[in-house]
């Protein structure tokens, strides 16, 4: 992955005391992506705008945040690459579907994404989502093999991960190596001009105060006082954080994330709280928040017999963010 800094340089003036607290940042940020495993396709990728049918944009942006190989512009270059966005496609191998699913693989990896019973190759909400299933499945294959995660896995998808695994990476066949080139070229065309903001020095100071206290024991209910043994719990971790620098949050998570507007996965910046729930349609039923740092992660207060940690985002729970500082909320796109 390749690590973007300008967002911290460019705030570095302001004064000696904030830029230590920004390099701080800076190394919360590159921590945050030696762990994600390097040259992933992961990261705040969006979609350019009318790339995808709208009948699957919103498929593709939720399930090609799936795992840390993949992400919605490069799964939505390989459903172009296999059917066109052709839900009714078939190849005379038999492959079906909008994703091109051999049936045999389908039985294997085919998901009832939609809940209705059926999986079904033909119907691109149970499709789509398998097909990030899948990408995800070969990611894990070949994750101990050398090389970019992206690339080892579209050559699984292409060649199979023992061809992959034997020769350490992308195999020297030329058909897997143009499929590799042709996806991971053919992505940035699907992928929307990333928007770069600084991030205000109150949201700088709410991760160095974070990063402080990783390693600290969760606390139910903890808020971080001296009876507490200086414990948190998640929503007590961020509301410190951010009243360490003048902001002052609800205590409870789903309270919190009505406390600022709510940018997209795309739009995120260190800083931004970001929530976790069991229903995707209730942000009542929010039960767990964090404090973006970057990369694809977040620092958090996990759960009790955890401690204070560097967490990834991109989970099937994954919420929504809220951005709780004036300056950065003002950066946000307006919608008209």
């Amino acid at each position: 992955m390749t690590v973007r800094k300008a967002w911290v340089w460019g705030t570095a003036t302001v004064g000696a005391g904030l830029g230590f607290v920004l390099l701080l940042v800076i190394g919360v940020y590159l921590n945050a992506a030696n762990l994600s495993g390097g040259g992933g396709a992961q990261g705040s990728v969006g979609l350019a705008k009318n790339a995808v049918p709208a009948a699957y944009s919103s498929l593709v942006q939720r399930w090609g945040n799936l795992c840390g190989a993949i992400n919605p512009a490069l799964l939505a270059a390989q459903l172009y690459q296999e059917s066109g966005f052709n839900p009714s496609a078939k190849s005379p191998a038999q492959a079906e579907g909008i994703a091109q699913f051999m049936p045999g693989t389908w039985a294997t990896h085919g998901l009832d994404a939609n809940g209705d019973g059926n999986a079904d190759v033909w119907d691109p909400a149970d499709a789509i989502p398998s097909a990030a299933s899948y990408d995800c499945k070969l990611a894990s294959y070949v994750k101990d093999v050398p090389g970019d995660p992206t690339k080892n896995m579209l050559a699984s998808y292409n060649a199979g991960a023992y061809a992959v695994i034997k020769y350490g990476g992308v195999p020297p066949y030329k058909e897997t190596q143009n499929y590799v080139k042709t996806i991971t070229t053919l992505a940035q065309s699907f992928a929307a001009p990333v928007r770069r903001v600084d991030p205000s020095k109150q949201a700088a100071g709410a991760i160095y105060y974070a990063q402080k206290k990783l390693g600290t024991p969760y606390l139910w209910g903890g808020n971080g006082t001296r009876d507490q043994g200086g414990r948190f719990d998640c929503s007590g971790l961020t509301k410190a954080a951010y009243d360490s620098v003048g902001i002052t949050l609800p205590r409870v998570a789903n309270d919190q994330y009505n406390a600022g507007p709510h940018p997209k996965r795309n739009e995120l910046l260190p800083g931004d709280l970001v929530f976790f729930s069991d229903d995707a349609t209730d942000s009542r039923a929010i039960r767990h928040v964090g404090i973006y740092v970057g990369g694809g992660y977040m620092i958090d207060a996990p759960r009790p017999g955890a401690v204070i940690r560097f967490d990834p985002i991109d989970t099937p729970d994954y919420f929504g963010a809220t951005r709780v500082t004036q300056d950065g909320a003002k950066a946000l796109p307006t919608t008209v």
